[in-house]
């Protein structure tokens, strides 16, 4: 018989243990799982990001490479086809254009007086392989003043003439989009001075990829205030800038001859994305969707230079590994209820071109995907870093995620460091067609953790496997399991109504 001080040591002994219990991590294991996890993840990092694969850089041989690798590695994890086309078992092919500036030139006339503006007052960019405008009188083009407008008030009258807008940053993207949807010939953007000029050239000559699908005839040109002024006449330019703050200012046609010329490099070529699925129990009930780019920059730096390969150890093999780890483990795991479809995403570096192509040609009803959770950059935190979570207040998932990160133990991170990402992943362009997409991620969670890569290693060479952290990406798969296990089973997840604005 167990005396009475006995007794109170064991029911003090049984409430710690219980109370330890309730406090323990949902999503640990034990550290030789965790070292079988490192393992396979190291594996695949280091096939991916080796300079066999050239910086995995789409429509190069790099791409040939790893097309076939992760096409092997989807078979071995047990995935099967999931786009849904007989007649491509993995590749999912996504039409791209790559251009890159040559050659541009502006000239300004003013009567009889001509002027073609030299390279350190203007620039000129298209597309195409070659482009030529003419405008201004006794051309039947005309030259269309319209501020800090877009012409949208002209509405078919912007047809086929040059547009003159002053640059107000943060819109004037924006802004060229909507006067090349009325179909103006070509948009002169008028920069404060060549500084400005000198960062829009730097940006302007890197090269360029898109979706052939939005491939456009377009014709910019950028010039220095001064150039323009010089052109003009001093008195007229300020003139026409003042008018231009008025509230009612309307576009006006500006005596003023204007002729471009721009030449590109141009190559059209097709890439792929890849999708493997895993099927559920459950048809009809909806899937959930694992994404990770597998582009990277290639060749980034003169191929005199010793470390001349962008390997994109971080950006984004280690994406793409825990992505395959994750999807081996949900397999292996016993059957699931809802789909699980796996896809790796080409050109995300040019613009999220593969999750945008993806978006347009699902392979499923977008509106079926309940999740979708995205994997870029994981492997920079050590273990038992915070979770920064990319897309917090954007989707219904709010609330089961939350919960479970509650649950699982994990620390939030920096919020406003994970907001700052949002339009910058894979995610976002599902999410602008309505599917919930989320990154989870320790390596966005903390400021100390990720910048230090930002400022020495993000797409430079010095991403590589001997700087690879997997402690924090090995957490963070774990806790994707755990979750993607619970929003899998119909009986315990049913989607919610997305109340988002």
């Amino acid at each position: 018989m167990i005396g009475a001080p006995a007794r109170l040591f064991l029911a003090v002994l049984v409430s710690l243990t219980l109370a330890a219990c309730a406090r323990a991590p949902i999503t640990s294991a034990p550290l030789a799982e965790r070292a079988a996890i490192e393992q396979r993840l190291m594996a695949d990092i280091a096939v991916l990001a080796s300079d066999d694969f050239g910086g995995r850089k789409p429509g190069t041989a790099g791409e040939d490479k790893t097309l076939a690798f992760l096409e092997r590695r989807m078979g071995e994890v047990g995935l099967v086809s999931g786009t849904n086309d007989p007649g491509s078992y993995w590749r999912m092919p996504v039409d791209l254009v790559s251009t890159r500036p040559l050659t541009g030139s502006l000239t300004l006339t003013q009567g009889r007086s001509s002027v073609t503006v030299p390279e350190t007052d203007a620039a000129v960019f298209t597309p195409r392989r070659r482009a030529l405008a003419a405008s201004g009188p006794g051309t039947g083009v005309p030259v269309v003043f319209v501020g800090y407008g877009d012409g949208s008030v002209l509405g078919d009258a912007m047809a086929g003439a040059v547009a003159v807008m002053l640059a107000d940053p943060g819109r004037d993207a924006a802004r060229r989009a909507a006067l090349f949807a009325q179909r103006a010939t070509a948009v002169v953007t008028v920069l404060p001075d060549a500084g400005a000029l000198t960062r829009v050239r730097m940006a302007g000559t890197r090269e360029r990829l898109q979706l052939a699908s939005e491939d456009q005839d377009t014709l910019s040109a950028y010039v220095t205030d001064a150039a323009l002024a010089e052109a003009v006449g001093a008195h007229r330019w300020e003139s026409y800038k003042a008018d231009a703050q008025a509230p009612d200012f309307a576009p006006l046609e500006i005596n003023l001859a204007i002729t471009l010329q721009a030449s590109a490099d141009r190559r059209e070529f097709t890439s792929s994305n890849l999708v493997g699925r895993i099927p559920g129990s459950a048809p009809g009930a909806g899937a959930i969707l694992l994404l990770a780019h597998w582009d990277h920059l290639g060749e980034c730096r003169p191929p005199e230079e010793i470390d001349h390969i962008c390997n994109g150890a971080a950006d984004n093999a280690s994406g793409l590994a825990a992505m395959l780890e994750l999807a081996r483990r949900l397999k292996a795991g016993g059957l699931l209820g809802r789909d699980i479809y796996v896809l790796a995403t080409t050109a995300e570096e040019g613009g999220l071109l593969g999750a945008r192509a993806f978006a347009k040609a699902a392979p499923l009803p977008l509106g079926t995907i309940i999740a979708a959770f995205n994997f870029d950059m994981v492997a920079i935190a050590p273990e038992a870093s915070p979770v920064g979570y990319i897309g917090r207040g954007q989707t219904p998932l709010d609330g089961v995620i939350l919960d479970y990160l509650a649950r699982s133990g994990r620390e939030l991170g920096e919020q406003d460091l994970a907001d700052s990402f949002i339009q910058r992943h894979d995610g976002w362009a599902l999410q602008q067609n309505g599917v919930p997409a989320v990154l989870l991620s320790s390596s966005y969670g903390s400021r100390a953790i990720l910048r230090p890569f930002l400022d020495s290693r993000y797409h430079r060479p010095s991403d590589d496997t001997a700087e690879i952290e997997l402690g924090g990406a090995i957490d963070d798969l774990l806790l994707h399991e755990g979750l993607i296990r619970l929003l899998a089973d119909p009986a315990r997840y049913q989607p919610v109504a997305d109340d988002q604005p």
